[in-house]
């Protein structure tokens, strides 16, 4: 399928935060039937869609991933490392790649549990890559500072599913795609942005540098979020292949969030929700702050294993969520803003 295959390309394409760039020329390929493609001086690519009126909603999934960077490079030929985001026991054994004078091959290696005393604890610092080089080699190819990412192909399992890494936040970026394939022969009446944001693993910061240029009268920010059964967050009820998850709390414009819940009924697509009283810890939270405030909503689609090199989301999901953003923006209409602004 034709949504699976923009999936399965831009999720085995590293680009970790402040790289979103190395993601560019998928995305243009991809989006470039949909919209002007531009990406700005701090890797925030954007596809504009005209549409009736000078009013504008912007659709915004992050394109960095999670990431490890060199550190050190040892005399014994290892690499020691400084991971962002990622638990030192999911890298045990991982194969990665360095991203240095050229790619690099490695593994994350762990001492043998018969001659590590300590072998119950797995800590960053106890981790190296080897790469098979000796320091000489290795230190005319690698330089402190380099990038290295996860290696991992997608895989497709049962019931939908798949996994991979950089899944998040690559399936909100797919969702992008089946909301602008759907909209392709819709003249919306507001303007279309859709942003693949930057360095929203770092502190969402290409949220802000998004909303300041683009100036949207409504934002959505898509991203991922944890499901509650095993080995997830069982203090919430997401579930794979459930649907989108329509987020409520202080980040989210409550005449909004009924709009689309209202939206999601009307077309019988199938949502969930859940309640998030704080900080949301996404691009929305960058949003809903920047130029004087921005009505804003999250919408996330369930995901298992994050920030691992086998994170799990369902396609259904994915489709329902751009399927979703498509009828919301489809049948949102310039006249409708003031009064869905106003409390």
């Amino acid at each position: 399928m034709e949504d699976l295959d923009f999936l399965k390309k831009i999720c085995e394409v590293d680009a970790p935060s402040g790289r979103e760039d190395w993601l560019y020329s998928i995305i243009e390929d991809g989006f470039k039937e949909f919209g002007n493609i531009t990406m700005s001086k701090m890797n925030n690519i954007c596809i504009h869609k005209k549409g009736k009126s000078s009013s504008k909603i912007m659709i915004m999934a992050h394109a960095d991933e999670v990431f490890l960077m060199v550190n050190e490079i040892s005399k014994e030929g290892f690499l020691k490392f400084k991971a962002v985001g990622i638990d030192p026991k999911s890298l045990v054994s991982q194969e990665v790649v360095i991203h240095g004078k050229e790619r690099i091959k490695g593994i994350v290696a762990l001492k043998p549990a018969y001659e590590d005393k300590d072998k119950n604890k797995i800590k960053m610092e106890n981790l190296y890559i080897d790469t098979g080089y000796n320091f000489e080699k290795l230190n005319d190819l690698v330089n402190i500072g380099d990038y290295i990412t996860l290696k991992r192909n997608m895989s497709q399992l049962l019931n939908e599913n798949i996994c991979g890494k950089a899944v998040d936040n690559r399936a909100s970026i797919a969702a992008m795609y089946i909301c602008a394939a759907e909209l392709k022969n819709v003249t919306s009446d507001l303007d279309v942005y859709f942003v693949c944001s930057c360095q929203e693993e770092v502190g969402h910061r290409g949220a802000g540098m998004a909303s300041y240029e683009i100036k949207p009268d409504i934002g959505i920010a898509v991203d991922v979020t944890f499901d509650g059964g095993m080995f997830g967050d069982t203090d919430r009820e997401n579930k794979l292949g459930e649907g989108p998850v329509i987020c409520i709390g202080p980040n989210i414009h409550s005449k909004l969030k009924n709009r689309i819940i209202e939206t999601a009924d009307r077309h019988n697509i199938s949502y969930q929700v859940e309640v998030e009283p704080g900080n949301t810890g996404t691009d929305a939270w960058d949003i809903q702050t920047a130029v004087g405030g921005i009505p804003t909503l999250l919408i996330s689609i369930p995901i298992k294993y994050m920030h691992t090199s086998v994170e799990m989301v369902n396609l259904g999901d994915i489709r329902n969520t751009g399927r979703l953003l498509a009828r919301f923006i489809q049948e949102l209409k310039e006249n409708e803003l003031e009064g869905l602004f106003c409390f």
